[in-house]
Parts: structure tokens; C-alpha cells; sequence
């Protein structure tokens, strides 16, 4: 019986690289590509199926920042799938990425400054906005729309038997002190992404608090830093071209510069492998690249505690309640 995988965002970047790597790893599994952009998704499947056509790939449009397309999507899943074996909730923005100068030069002539260049710590804000749904924007298509399409697909995913994984896509960016439960949407502060992945973290420990003795399990990685179009936002492809030689010497001390799409899914192929319920919740595992190019895997305890993680889920589920009346009424 073929595994059925669902991969959000997977027409681009990390999530592009990671339907290549899992086709390699297993030609028989039912890939579902979902995607806003449905020419760029039906691209992608005819490519992987000229690569790999034992497979089967299908694709579904959904927009995790608009909440309709988030239940219509479900609504189309449920129809045509019995149950998926792993979903990569990979889809995410990082939008009008500023870089603190003054914070950059004062970084570079400090302890911290392979520090700063691994995780982006202090470096960037972001400008968010106000999505249809009204909620935060990196919010929304971060976390929220994520959560609800979990919450729909619950049928399809808990099974004691044949347990699911949920695989985040978060981040070494995942701060404490850019996330409140008071502000948990980071409407009044100017690092929307950092308090976006962290909020992941704390959902992904909540899910599993949840939801384990029904079968499904949840685990966060961070694919390190990767060129794809969300680092593109941030510089220009030519100034990524013109720091390679110092980042390629500054991997021979830190790890986190996995530099391609390929190497930062290495941690989401591995984690396909795992059976899930011996996976640590509390820990992050990481995409990691040596100065001589090798990929491999390292983990990080996060930051966080399960009192607030279950705080933070009882919130979404409050949210939840009002989005669904919103959204029946439209």
C-alpha cells in the first residue's frame, strides 16, 4: 500500500527539494503537492513524474494565508484520500524583510557573530499586514492556516494502529522573547517570522500532548540557512554571490549554512524515516552542512515549556470558533 505524503508549498525551494529527495528515497509513494500556484504545481508534478513514473503525484490548490481555500482544499482532500501517512507543513512568508544595519556592523566585530549569521538574531523585521480573514498576515499562513488544515484532516491522520507523522518547517529564528500569549499574532511587534516559528514550536509540543494516544505526532526541524526565494527577500541573489567565499569559510564553524534546498530538506528526509512515537517532542532537529559539504543532522532542546504550548493551543482552538462562524457567514 503506498504512502500517501501531503507537502504545503511544495512547488518551490525547500519543499520542491524535498518531493525530488523523497521520490529517490521511495518511487512508490503518493505524493499531493499543495499549492497556491496551480501552473507552477502542475509543472512540478509533470517533472517529478518524468523522473520518477512509478509514482503518483497529485496537487491541490490551497492558500494558507486565506482561510476559504483552506476548507475548500480540505474538503477536496477527505473526498479523494482515506488517510495520509505524513504531512510536511512547509508553506511559509517572510514578507518585506528588513536588515538592521546598525545591528549588523555591530554584530561583526563581536563574540556573536557566527551566532547572528546562523540564526538571523536581531537582524531583520519584517513589515506584516492585515489579511481578509482579518488576522496577521505571517500568522496566518505560518501557523493558523496550517492548524486549521490539520483540524480538518483529523479523520485522515489519527489512527492508534498505523500512527501519522506532521512535520513544521520552523526554524533557528524561533525566538521566546519575539512570541506573547497576549500578542500571540505579533500585531505590535516588528519580528513577525521569528514569533511565527516559535509559535509552531509551542503548537507542535500542544499536538502532541493532544493527540499522540490517538496516533499522530508532531516534530519541528529547521532546514538552516538556504537560498531559496524567502532568503532572496531578504538580499538579492548577486550579494549572496558576493558573500559565498566568506560564508563557505565561516561553515568550518558553523553548521547551520546548508546554502542549497537539497541540504536543508536533510533533516525532513530523516525524520520520514523515524517512526514517530520515538521521536523527542521537545526537540528540534536541524539541517546541518560541514565546511566540507556534508550534510547531517543535529537537534536543539527548545525553548519553551508545555504549560504555555497548551495555552497557546487552547487560544488557536478560540480563534478557531470565531474564524468558523466569520467564514459561514461568508
Amino acid at each position: 500500500m503506498r504512502k500517501v505524503v501531503l507537502i504545503t508549498g511544495a512547488s518551490s525551494g525547500i519543499g520542491l527539494a524535498l518531493c525530488k529527495r523523497l521520490l529517490v528515497e521511495d518511487d512508490e509513494l503518493h505524493l499531493c503537492l499543495a499549492c497556491r500556484n496551480m501552473s507552477k504545481a502542475e509543472a512540478v508534478r509533470a517533472a517529478l513524474l518524468a523522473s520518477h513514473p512509478t509514482a503518483e503525484v497529485t496537487v491541490v490548490q490551497v492558500d494558507v494565508s486565506n482561510l476559504q481555500s483552506v476548507f475548500q482544499a480540505s474538503k477536496e482532500l477527505k473526498q479523494r484520500f482515506q488517510r495520509f501517512d505524513c504531512i510536511y507543513l512547509n508553506a511559509g512568508i517572510m514578507p518585506n524583510p528588513h536588515l538592521n544595519i546598525k545591528a549588523l556592523f555591530s554584530g561583526l566585530f563581536s563574540r556573536n557573530v557566527i551566532h547572528m549569521f546562523s540564526t538571523a538574531e536581531g537582524l531583520l523585521t519584517q513589515d506584516d499586514k492585515i489579511t481578509a480573514d482579518g488576522l496577521q498576515e505571517v500568522f496566518e499562513t505560518n501557523v493558523f492556516g496550517h492548524f486549521i488544515l490539520i483540524r480538518e484532516l483529523e479523520p485522515l491522520l489519527c489512527h492508534s494502529d498505523n500512527p501519522s507523522q506532521l512535520i513544521w518547517t520552523s526554524s533557528r529564528n524561533a525566538r521566546k522573547s519575539n512570541f506573547s500569549l497576549e500578542d500571540f499574532q505579533h500585531s505590535k511587534g516588528k519580528e513577525p517570522y521569528s514569533s511565527s516559528k516559535y509559535a509552531t514550536d509551542l503548537l507542535s509540543v500542544a499536538l502532541n500532548r493532544n493527540f499522540n494516544q490517538q496516533g499522530l505526532y508532531s516534530n519541528v526541524v529547521c532546514p538552516g540557512t538556504a537560498l531559496t526565494n524567502l532568503t532572496y527577500g531578504v538580499l538579492p541573489p548577486f550579494i549572496w554571490t558576493l558573500l559565498m567565499p566568506a560564508i563557505l569559510l565561516m561553515r568550518f564553524f558553523a553548521n547551520a549554512f546548508t546554502l542549497t534546498p537539497y541540504n536543508g530538506t536533510e533533516a525532513l528526509v530523516w525524520l520520514f524515516h523515524q517512526k514517530p512515537e520515538s521521536l523527542n517532542p521537545l526537540i528540534k532537529y536541524l539541517s546541518a552542512t560541514t565546511g566540507f559539504g556534508r550534510n547531517y543532522i543535529t537537534t536543539q532542546k527548545m525553548d519553551l515549556d508545555e504549560d504555555t504550548a497548551e495555552k497557546f493551543y487552547q487560544k488557536l482552538l478560540e480563534l478557531e470558533k470565531h474564524v468558523r462562524v466569520t467564514v459561514q457567514k461568508t
